[in-house]
C-alpha cells in the first residue's frame, strides 16, 4: 500500500477519535477536537499532493479519499447536532448529506458505465469550506469554553459560526447541482 492510500487510511481511523474528543466533555476537548480535524484534513491535502507528483493514484484511493473526506465533515456536522451548535444545523447536515449520496450515487452509476467522475472546482470548493467552517467552529467552541466571554463576543462567535456553516451549506448545493448537470446524461429514469 502506498502512502497517500496510508494518509487516507489514517484519515478514517481519525474519524471516531475525533468525535468522540468532540462530544465528549472534558477539560480541552475542543481543542483535542480541533487538533485532530485539522491533521486529518491536512493528511487530505498531502495524499492527494502526493499521489499526484510521485503517479501513485489507485482506484483504491480515488474510491477511499473521497469517502475519507465525506465520514470526517459528516462526523463533525453530528457531533454539531449532538452538541446544538449552529442556527438550523440539523437543516445544514441534511443539506451536506442529501448532496453526498445524490453524488456518491451519481459517481457509482457513471463507473458502472465506464466514466469517473473527478472532483472539480466547486467539489473542492464545498470540501474546503466544509473544512474550514468547522475548524472555525472547534476554535470558536474552545474559545468560550476557556475564556470569559461577554455576551457581545459571544453573540459574535455565535453569528459568525451560522454564517460559516450557511456558506459552507450553500456552497454544498451548487457543487452539487453543478456535478448533476454537468452529469445529467446519466441519470435516466427510463433506464
Amino acid at each position: 500500500m502506498n502512502t497517500p492510500n496510508k494518509l487516507t487510511i489514517a484519515r478514517i481511523i481519525a474519524t471516531p477519535f475525533f468525535l468522540i474528543a468532540m462530544i465528549t466533555p472534558f477539560p480541552h476537548h475542543y481543542l483535542v477536537a480541533l487538533v485532530i480535524f485539522s491533521l486529518a484534513s491536512v493528511t487530505d491535502l498531502i495524499d492527494g499532493k502526493m499521489a499526484r507528483k510521485h503517479n501513485l493514484i489507485t482506484d483504491f484511493g480515488k474510491f477511499l479519499d473521497p469517502l475519507a473526506d465525506k465520514m470526517l465533515t459528516t462526523a463533525a456536522f453530528l457531533g454539531f447536532i449532538e452538541l446544538d451548535i449552529g442556527y438550523g444545523i440539523v437543516w445544514i447536515a441534511f443539506i451536506v448529506l442529501l448532496r453526498e449520496f445524490l453524488i456518491t450515487s451519481l459517481r457509482l452509476i457513471s463507473s458502472g458505465k465506464g466514466k469517473v467522475i473527478a472532483a472539480n472546482i466547486w467539489g473542492k470548493c464545498k470540501t474546503v469550506s466544509q473544512m474550514t467552517a468547522i475548524i472555525f467552529v472547534l476554535a470558536s467552541q474552545y474559545m468560550m469554553s476557556v475564556f470569559e466571554t461577554p455576551g457581545l463576543l459571544e453573540n459574535f462567535y455565535n453569528i459568525a459560526t451560522d454564517a460559516v456553516l450557511w456558506i459552507s451549506a450553500v456552497l454544498t448545493v451548487i457543487s452539487g447541482l453543478v456535478y448533476v448537470k454537468q452529469n445529467k446524461s446519466f441519470i435516466d429514469p427510463k433506464k
